[in-house]
């Protein structure tokens, strides 16, 4: 619990010394900000709707209050019917989303000669989007979240995948919705520590204290009778936005409005930010710049706003809340009050907008952003619109680097981190790695152990990551990768140095790595299955055994044990239960070539020739070129 009266105290002390050395309300330390100690609770928005009632009422039509909620016909903006099916010629899928009574459901199916050859049928638990601009789609599987393969463009009304799942990377159902995603999305939700994407609980939406900060202590005051008269002065236990800086504003906003590359500060996770702190305290975002390119993706409002002459020569005046009240919905928001934002600096202005519209339509264009299809969204970089000529729009872009967009002078570390993430999430493109290491190098190795780990992983290069490794003994390791977190970020490393012994087939070292990766992250079902395949090879069946059924005890949809849970099953001689398992697996995902290979072999020992030539036929639709598959196929004909 936090204490009252040392918080008191030091609050006190703070304004006293404000007071006596004349300091403006910009330059307000965090520190007097009561609520910014982590040992302040959050109480929930219904505890803050019972005082702001009429600040509740207008945000919860805002897209933030709107950002996630149950799939059901309330919250979704999409209209299905019969004929909203969507084609992906990549995967040769259909979906069709559709509504049974209050359930939406979303049929993934393939035909072959107009027959229906593969069908599953998933429950939509989750709708992520106002429905402003779209409406996206979550399954939940025993708290694991994952984002289906189908979004709602509700600006033109179109149904397609989802960003992301475009041009042959559709993930189907695998495509995990972890604590970054969910922590913009939406309020803060229950993590499961140690997993990737598994929650106890999550929140219905963006809710008040994602910009006022946790309420803990100013409910306390107020009931004590403590009020304070905000039109002369500040109340210092609960964050009004307003009143900070307009660094710390952007800072604020850029917490969410400003999607990129982000890095975590060490030992930060994406609880820590709070309104009130430097963005930079937490995570710094970062950007790709490329020589002659000016277009944006969605979520850019702060960094596109200032790149605007009108910011530059605002003398740090200008600010989200210029134009936007967060309480307000910006559908709802009056066209006058945004030009009145522009008149009241461009007093001069030498010509009249026309009754009915806003200076944006000109000076900040909505237009399509480079990551998200089918969206018009506005560009909040202030401009005089000039014509672009069509040499300019065809003109070779050529990439230049990475810029950290909160954070004039990032460190050699987190540099470094970015570039590495930066071909992880984003590119695999090798001059990315080529400048980590330039980062890296000029880091005390000491520092950046687990960096070190991602960039040989990422180079494929496994003994010479083993090499480096083991200039370490063991135990010296384990203290440098003993700490478990919400990135599982010593947990990965672990998974990577496991995974390196395990492609140089040393798999009892592989067994003692990836039985850290383990521990450290449990929930994480890729580790724990990737621990079992390392105990199978080293004849630990019983453990590898354990192991599998704990991931599908925890997530039956989790594709990719199925096949390896089958073999082991056929190692123990249960092959009835084996060809039950490979079954289940092919019925998730009738594209994975060593399942069906699997179930091929298993017919082959029951000598039914005709199941495994079809099986092995679904090998070769696969794979083709499969060796395998084409020599027991040649074999059996």
């Amino acid at each position: 619990m936090f204490r009252k009266t040392t918080y008191l105290g030091v609050f006190i002390a703070f304004f006293v010394l404000l007071c006596t050395q004349g300091a403006c309300v910009s330059e307000v330390p965090k520190e007097v900000y009561l609520n910014l100690s982590d040992t302040v609770d959050y109480v929930g928005e219904q505890t803050c709707k019972s005082c702001h009632y009429d600040k509740h009422q207008t945000f919860s039509h805002t897209g933030m209050g709107q950002s996630f909620g149950l799939a059901n016909r309330e919250k979704s903006s999409a209209e299905f019917h019969q004929d909203s099916v969507l084609y992906d010629i990549h995967s040769d899928f259909y979906y069709h989303p559709n509504w049974e009574s209050d359930s939406l459901l979303l049929h993934e199916y393939r035909l072959s000669l107009g027959d229906t050859v593969y069908h599953r049928k998933e429950k939509v638990d989750y709708i992520i989007g106002s429905g402003q601009h779209t409406n996206s789609h979550i399954s939940s599987s025993n708290g694991y979240l994952h984002q289906m393969p189908f979004t709602y463009y509700t600006q033109n009304g179109k149904l397609d995948l989802p960003p992301g799942f475009e041009h042959g990377f559709n993930t189907r159902f695998n495509r995990k919705i972890g604590l970054e995603c969910m922590s913009c999305h939406n309020s803060f939700p229950d993590f499961v520590l140690g997993s990737e994407n598994k929650f106890d609980k999550v929140p219905l939406g963006i809710s008040c204290e994602r910009c006022h900060g946790p309420g803990e202590v100013h409910v306390a005051e107020k009931m004590k009778g403590v009020v304070v008269d905000t039109s002369t002065s500040i109340d210092y236990t609960i964050v009004n936005p307003s009143k900070l800086s307009t660094e710390l504003q952007f800072d604020l906003c850029s917490r969410c409005h400003l999607q990129g590359n982000t890095v975590l500060e060490t030992g930060k996770s994406f609880f820590d930010f709070k309104p009130g702190m430097k963005l930079e305290e937490v995570m710094n975002v970062f950007l790709p710049s490329y020589s002659g390119d000016d277009s944006f993706i969605m979520a850019s409002h702060v960094d596109r706003l200032k790149m605007s002459a009108c910011f530059v020569n605002s003398d740090n005046q200008l600010s989200c809340t210029t134009c936007h009240n967060p309480h307000l919905s910006v559908t709802q928001t009056p066209k006058e009050q945004f030009n009145q934002a522009c008149v009241s600096c461009h007093l001069d202005t030498k010509h009249e907008t026309p009754v009915g519209t806003e200076c944006v339509s000109c000076h900040m264009p909505k237009s399509g952003s480079s990551d998200i299809p089918h969206v018009s969204v506005t560009d909040h970089k202030i401009a005089i619109p000039t014509a672009v000529s069509p040499s300019q729009e065809e003109k070779l872009k050529e990439f230049v680097g990475l810029y950290c967009v909160n954070n004039s002078s990032p460190s050699d570390l987190n540099l470094a981190k970015a570039y590495l993430q930066q071909f992880e999430k984003f590119e695999q493109e090798s001059y990315y790695l080529d400048s980590a290491l330039v980062y890296l190098q000029s880091i005390d190795e000491e520092l950046c152990v687990k960096e070190w780990v991602q960039y040989y992983f990422f180079k494929s290069e496994f003994k010479e990551l083993i090499d480096w490794f083991e200039q370490k003994n063991f135990e010296y390791r384990l203290s440098q990768l003993a700490d478990a977190s919400y990135s599982n970020d010593h947990a990965w490393a672990w998974y990577r140095v496991g995974e390196a012994y395990y492609r140089t087939k040393q798999y009892e070292k592989a067994v003692h790595s990836l039985n850290q990766a383990s521990s450290l992250a449990p929930y994480h079902l890729d580790f724990q299955n990737k621990y079992a395949m390392a105990l199978l090879k080293v004849n630990r069946l019983d453990e590898a055994k354990e192991r599998f059924e704990f991931v599908l005890s925890e997530n039956a949809h989790f594709e990719k044990v199925y096949a390896n849970y089958g073999y082991l099953l056929t190692l123990l001689g249960d092959l009835d239960k084996a060809i039950l398992v490979y079954k289940k697996g092919v019925a998730l995902n009738p594209d994975n070539a060593q399942l069906w290979l699997n179930i091929a072999a298993y017919y082959l020992h029951m000598n039914n020739h005709e199941q495994a030539a079809i099986a092995l036929t679904h090998v070769l639709r696969i794979e083709p070129n499969h060796k395998r598959a084409n020599l027991l196929m040649n074999q059996l004909k």
